[in-house]
């Protein structure tokens, strides 16, 4: 029987930001499909449609049960995505150069994605069990880094570049709010940059194109620069108020790639200007705020270590996809969160609002 205290403190706010969210990214979805008739755009629309109603169905799952029983299923849940990364490297469905998928049926999805969930989970487990009364040493981290470098490794080999930086940027994110002991840290950046080197020489080619691009893009026009030259073009083409709905040149002549995916965000951009995309990205801003407030008024250890992580995974997943499209970052392929179309990104990200919310409701269970 559904407690009545859960009705109570159901969190709204965030169930609005969340349709809100939706149901931009539905119509702007429309409009970037518009003129795409080899990938029916329609079809797509309506795809979308349908992941976001299994995305709700999946949030309201998530808040059934109470979030500090997923403490036992932390590790298991690590293994488990370890696993699945494991066969898309052996048996996975290779698309656009890239084995990062697995195939059950008709059923096509990233573990990628479920990555983000599990790692935070575990993260938060690990810390929640050692309590928060002293500083973390490097000695002290060997088992969370350990941890992160698994799928990291997984993830870089098929190969998925930014999807593994992401990953770790996120779970990094979490180490940092356990008192890291900050000459511990000056030696871990050091360490970092000292790698820098191996990193660079450990990618493939098309990746460092992507990067030297970036640093000069207007060495390769029509080659590696060509999709960050035409996202640039499309946002500054709509400045203040934008061309209209369905009225953006660069998404209706083709010239604007990925624009139902990658570069979601620039056909915003062209169509509503800077007024829309101020509106979108502040929706974002307090979507992470109210996640942050959740984390603070959360009763238990683990809850909170699992909301900043719920946050984090929003917060970087946002920053790197508008830097990527604006020329502030490289493009390392990051979808942005609830607004680019894609089935694996959208389930696995409402499974982890489902959590947000879940901490939020049972927040006086503690007290």
């Amino acid at each position: 029987m559904l407690d009545r205290r859960l009705i109570q403190n159901f969190d709204w706010v965030l169930l609005l930001l969340l349709l809100l969210l939706a149901g931009i990214s539905i119509l702007n979805l429309y409009s970037a499909t518009y003129a795409i008739r080899d990938v029916g755009g329609s079809r797509i629309v309506m795809k979308q449609f349908y992941w976001f109603l299994i995305g709700f169905s999946v949030l309201l799952v998530m808040i059934t049960f109470n979030y500090y029983y997923l403490e036992r299923l932390a590790y298991p849940a690590y293994f488990f995505t370890v696993a699945l990364l494991i066969m898309v490297l052996l048996v996975g469905k290779v698309m656009s150069g890239s084995q990062r998928w697995l195939s059950l049926g008709p059923l096509v999805f990233q573990p990628s994605e479920l990555a983000k969930i599990s790692m935070v989970l575990v993260l938060a487990k690990f810390f929640s069990d050692r309590g928060g009364s002293e500083e973390y040493r490097l000695r002290d981290l060997w088992q969370p880094f350990i941890l992160i470098l698994v799928p990291c490794g997984l993830i870089l080999k098929e190969p998925d570049l930014g999807t593994a930086l992401f990953l770790a940027m996120v779970s990094f994110s979490v180490i940092l709010i356990v008192k890291v002991n900050r000459k511990s840290l000056l030696i871990f950046l050091g360490f970092c940059l000292l790698a820098a080197p191996v990193v660079w020489f450990g990618m493939k080619d098309y990746q460092q194109r992507r990067i030297l691009t970036f640093l000069r893009p207007d060495t390769e026009p029509l080659g590696a620069g060509y999709h960050i030259n035409q996202s640039k073009i499309a946002i500054g083409s709509g400045q203040f108020w934008g061309k209209g709905y369905l009225q953006g040149t660069q998404t209706r002549l083709h010239f604007l790639p990925e624009q139902h995916t990658d570069f979601a965000f620039s056909v915003l951009a062209e169509e509503w200007g800077l007024v829309g995309v101020t509106a979108l990205l502040l929706l974002y801003l307090f979507l992470i705020l109210w996640g942050l407030n959740i984390a603070k008024g959360s009763k238990d250890r683990f809850g909170a270590i699992l909301a900043v992580g719920i946050v984090a995974v929003v917060f970087w997943q946002v920053v790197i996809n508008v830097g990527m499209v604006t020329g502030l970052l490289p493009v390392v392929g990051i979808p942005l969160l609830l607004f680019s179309y894609g089935g694996s990104s959208l389930i696995s990200t409402m499974a982890a609002m489902g959590l947000l919310m879940n901490i939020s409701m049972r927040r006086f269970m503690f007290q």
